[in-house]
């Protein structure tokens, strides 16, 4: 799981998100082990997760071109994954300007979690990421802050994260919509898609 940051204002929407995906292979405790230390936190650069993949005896493969944003109808896309138990959990980001919807997705199953309406930030990842992302975006927004400062701000919340840890690519897209298409009917499309 990477990360996904999207802010939904009155006017618009804008989502970013990383390309970068890791896959793990070995022992799973050895796995679980290194996982928790690159998703809290410990691991800062390529090369330190490098030498902690050779010191718990992982494989893994890292690479910087999975694209997790996209646009359709007018709407904001945005997912993060990640296995547990040998199941694939996706959540979902459907944004547009003044609301937004979140579904999750494991196995052919796909529910919607939560759907608001009005302006927010809204941040997909694991806790450190996410930790990272709201405090870089809280530090840097004002009550003055207009629609292309949050585009700004979230630039460098991405910026910011892939700084802090190896589990986010340095490279990001950032997309975004002035449509206030309701997001819910591109989530009902994906939901008859799902059966």
């Amino acid at each position: 799981m990477t990360l996904v940051i999207t802010f939904i204002g009155k006017n618009g929407a804008v989502m970013t998100g990383d390309l970068r995906e890791i896959t793990f292979e070995g022992d799973k405790q050895d796995r679980e082990k290194l996982e928790k230390e690159l998703y809290g936190g410990a691991i800062v650069t390529d090369d330190e997760l490098a030498k902690k993949t050779r010191e718990f005896g992982v494989g893994i493969t890292v690479t910087d071109c999975k694209s997790k944003v996209s646009e359709r109808n007018g709407i904001l896309v945005g997912e993060v994954s990640s296995v547990e138990g040998g199941v694939v959990k996706k959540r979902r980001l459907y944004a547009s300007a003044g609301n937004y919807a979140i579904a999750e997705l494991r196995d052919n199953e796909m529910a919607l979690t939560s759907h608001a309406k009005g302006s927010n930030l809204v941040v997909l990842g694991n806790e450190f990421t996410k930790q990272v992302a709201n405090k870089c975006f809280k530090d840097n927004w004002t009550k003055k802050s207009t629609f292309q400062d949050a585009v700004k701000i979230l630039m460098l919340c991405m910026e910011t994260a892939a700084k802090k840890t190896a589990s986010v690519s340095k490279q990001f897209y950032l997309i975004q919509t002035t449509s206030s298409v309701n997001v819910l009917k591109v989530v009902e499309e994906d939901m008859k898609g799902q059966k």
